[in-house]
């Protein structure tokens, strides 16, 4: 169901004669932006375009997925060997960071039956199409801008996930993602889903990738979605581009910053004072902060001192360097699994100090037991 304010929309042709959202919001946003440099060229502008892309399901014509053909053959394993040693060679992540050991429940690669192993390697290839496709949309809006003359002085913020990959999709990937969710997953055999390799990613499915892919895919952490007491859950890379107002070039910055900082950073780089009504009504003090400070100091420190997560009775506490975090309890894939009915009080706590154990490798929480206990308390508060 799409629509453009509130007017119902129908799409000039159907999935199957090649419609993709992605693509149509992007054309959208395009014409917009146009309008409003050609009706008001000296007048900024803010656009916000928020893709249903990469979420399942994992929807891409089939032309992009067989680019990846072949390219996953050697499993989630191998991946996340080789995702983490490209990380360190780009620099994104500390020189010293120990990939964690595989999540528990999260099966190797090498058990895997082999007549299931060309369904997983799909699953995959339709997912790194999926992205593919989704950069190359991104890119046309870049162009857009570029065409225009105004990329360079176009504060540009793309948030890479809104959550850390998905182990929704099962322990072994599904056609349809709905049958998982409501507990009807064993309806999709082995033979069921071999039959149904060639049709993944196409308007006929509703697929999903299965655990171990997500596991890789949050690459150097443990967990995944869902789970907001580690990192995997919730931590995603940012690009900042905006070449008038940023001396740096390819730099990294690894202040601590979140979502919620975002708006703080457009505001000041803008210029403009925090709003106090909208359409008369007063507004709650927003709560970020804005990271313009880090734009020309890599090393200065960090600014946003306290954040908390939560999510399905697990969650952590972010303070100043120090990371608390509840021990996972229900696997993400486990739709069915107990719940924790007493989450603030009846848990096991984990103790992180993140400039020693970036990503979670090295629980501290039995060496600190009264940091332990400061950081629950201001939880709770």
């Amino acid at each position: 169901a799409l629509y453009e304010g509130t007017t119902p929309i129908e799409p000039e042709k159907t999935p199957e004669e090649g419609y993709h959202f992605t693509e149509d919001m992007t054309t959208k946003a395009i014409k917009w932006i146009r309008q409003q440099k050609a009706l008001m060229p000296d007048k900024p502008f803010f656009t916000y375009i928020a893709p249903g892309a990469t979420h399942a399901p994992h929807h891409v014509p089939k032309e992009w997925a067989d680019r990846y053909k072949g390219k996953f053959d050697k499993g989630w394993d191998k991946l996340r060997e080789e995702t983490f040693a490209r990380q360190k060679q780009l620099g994104v992540i500390p020189p010293d960071c120990q990939l964690t050991a595989r999540s528990e429940g999260v099966p190797a690669w090498d058990t895997i039956a082999d007549k299931m192993k060309p369904v997983l390697a799909r699953q995959m290839e339709v997912y790194a199409g999926f992205l593919e496709h989704t950069d190359h949309h991104v890119g046309r809006l870049i162009d857009t801008l570029r065409d225009l003359g105004i990329l360079d002085n176009t504060l540009i913020f793309v948030i890479i996930g809104d959550n850390g990959a998905s182990a929704e999709g099962s322990l072994q990937g599904t056609f349809n993602e709905m049958v998982t969710l409501t507990g009807f997953g064993h309806l999709e055999t082995a033979e069921f889903l071999s039959a149904k390799l060639d049709e993944l990613g196409g308007v006929e499915a509703y697929n999903h990738y299965a655990v171990g892919w997500a596991h890789a895919l949050d690459t150097p952490y443990q967990w995944t979605k869902q789970v907001a007491s580690h990192f995997g859950g919730t931590r995603n890379g940012m690009i900042v581009h905006w070449p008038t107002g940023i001396k740096a070039r390819g730099d990294i910055r690894s202040q601590f910053h979140h979502v919620i900082d975002v708006a703080p950073t457009i505001l000041e780089a803008a210029r403009l004072p925090e709003p106090v009504f909208v359409n008369g009504v007063q507004q709650r003090p927003i709560e970020g902060v804005s990271m313009v400070y880090s734009f020309d100091d890599p090393a200065v420190a960090g600014r946003h001192e306290t954040q908390y997560f939560e999510m399905m009775g697990q969650w952590a506490l972010y303070d100043d360097g120090w990371l608390l975090s509840t021990k996972v309890n229900r696997a993400p894939w486990e739709a069915f699994g107990p719940a924790n009915t007493d989450p603030l009080n009846n848990q096991v706590f984990q103790l992180y100090n993140l400039n020693q154990s970036w990503n979670q490798e090295e629980d501290v929480a039995a060496k600190y037991p009264q940091k332990v206990k400061q950081m629950r308390a201001k939880f709770l508060a």
